[in-house]
C-alpha cells in the first residue's frame, strides 16, 4: 500500500455522476473530475504543522489538486493537505 510522506493525504476519489437528477445520463466525455473523496492514508504531517485530517475521513479538495496514481486497478491521488478545502 501507499504511504504518504509530510504533509501529504492519500485520498480515493468518489466516482463521477453517470445520471443528472432529472434522469438524464452523462457520457463519459462530458463527466466533471471529482472534487470529494475518501481519505486512505495519512502521512506524519510537518515540524510546525500537525495533521488535521485523519483516515476515513470525506473531503472536499480542489478541482486540479494532486497526482493521480494507480495502484492494483484503482485510482488514488495523493494531495497536500493544504489543498484539501473542507472535511465533511
Amino acid at each position: 500500500m501507499i504511504k504518504p510522506l509530510a504533509d501529504r493525504v492519500l485520498v480515493q476519489p468518489k466516482e463521477a455522476e453517470t445520471k443528472t437528477a432529472s434522469g438524464i445520463y452523462i457520457p463519459d466525455t462530458a463527466k466533471e473530475k471529482p472534487q470529494q473523496g475518501k481519505v486512505i492514508a495519512v502521512g506524519p504531517g510537518k515540524k510546525d504543522e500537525p495533521m488535521e485530517v485523519k483516515v476515513g475521513d470525506e473531503v472536499i479538495y480542489g478541482k486540479y489538486a494532486g497526482t493521480e496514481v494507480t495502484v492494483e486497478n484503482e485510482k488514488y491521488l495523493i494531495v497536500k493537505q493544504s489543498d484539501i478545502l473542507a472535511i465533511l
